[in-house]
């Protein structure tokens, strides 16, 4: 394997629910402002998406939705390589390899799916769930990633992804590179504003319960001024539980101001959790006006969203493949006497 000049990084979000502001700092923000110190490759993952139900019409709309937002929020197809997870057959096809070496018990143990499957019907639970961490494997593994930033929710994922190269180089010879996890920086974990004590989630239903990018201001203003706190009035950082709430719009404030605790604390001395919240509401308004500008330029722009993707695809696609192609010889697959060529517009 030939080493990149810099470390590869690859992400990616699913094009279900809709973007919020805990995407956007905790995701979003950090893929930006490293996007010069890696080769970056960032996928909009809707094979993963369709473990759940989904409309195909609204699928293919956010879909284009999710890849504009990343280019809105500064991702430069530059610097990163922006592609769909759907449009590389190699990730379907690396997951089945990888899905044979993967002990039933090793997917069983996975937090998320027995959390997934325990509010559905037993019968009604797909194979697509439990095997969705492996599924990701094989994104990470495809393009050789030497990093993948991750949150709390997905270490266990990369775990499984380390422990499956290390199976397959262990039985097949040195093949993958093993990734490590990089680790977001403050501001990370921005939690629910009706429910401070559980992270905030694209895919959780209620009113108030995410900013999305999307959202007009009066909307995110809203949003914001009804958020939990608690009867106090002492605005500080705490990780006490029933101070979660102000713990988190203060979280919101200091990932979009970069301010320190100690000058937002004192910013505030005196003051109310009305103030607070007007603050948050501000910050993160201002936050948002050159995100949803940037994507309605984008959207408007006929062909350009199309291009940057196709692109992207290419690129990925060359690495993706080249990948694919030793995992096939190594395992032992008969290689073709002719390749069929490949539709790039498909």
């Amino acid at each position: 394997m030939t080493e990149p000049s810099k470390k590869r990084v690859l992400s990616g979000i699913q094009p279900s629910g809709n973007l919020t502001i805990g995407n956007y700092l905790g995701a979003l923000l950090h893929w930006v402002e490293d996007q010069d110190l890696y080769e970056n490759y960032f996928c909009v993952v809707d094979l993963h998406a369709i473990t759940l139900p989904q409309d195909p019409q609204e699928l293919r709309q956010k879909t284009r939705e999710v890849s504009a937002l990343y280019m809105a929020a500064g991702l430069d197809p530059q610097k990163a390589t922006i592609f769909i997870q759907s449009h590389i057959p190699a990730h379907a096809e690396l997951a089945w390899i990888l899905t044979c070496l993967s002990p039933l018990g090793w997917l069983n143990r996975m937090t998320q799916f027995k959390d997934k499957a325990a509010k559905q019907q037993a019968d009604s639970v797909s194979a697509g769930l439990l095997n969705y961490p492996v599924l990701m494997a094989a994104d990470i593994l495809l393009y050789q990633a030497h990093g993948v930033p991750v949150g709390d929710d997905q270490r266990q994922h990369l775990e499984l992804t380390r422990d499956l190269a290390q199976r397959f180089n262990h039985i097949y010879g040195e093949t993958f590179v093993i990734p490590e996890a990089l680790i977001p920086r403050a501001g990370a974990r921005v939690m629910g504003l009706d429910d401070p004590l559980s992270k905030m989630s694209k895919s959780t239903a209620g009113d108030y319960h995410a900013v999305y990018l999307l959202d007009p201001p009066n909307a995110a203003r809203k949003k914001i001024m009804r958020a939990t706190t608690d009867s106090g009035r002492e605005i500080r950082f705490s990780t006490l539980p029933e101070k979660a709430g102000v713990n988190n719009l203060l979280t919101i404030y200091q990932a979009l101001t970069h301010d320190s605790n100690e000058a937002i604390e004192a910013s505030f001395e005196g003051k109310g959790y009305g103030d607070l919240k007007k603050a948050v509401a501000e910050v993160v308004i201002a936050a948002l006006e050159p995100l949803q500008r940037r994507y309605h330029q984008l959207l408007d722009e006929e062909g350009y969203l199309e291009q940057v993707l196709a692109d992207g695809a290419e690129r990925a696609a060359t690495l993706a493949e080249k990948t694919l192609k030793e995992v096939k010889d190594r395992v032992g697959f008969l290689a073709p006497a002719h390749r069929w060529p490949v539709n790039r517009d498909c």
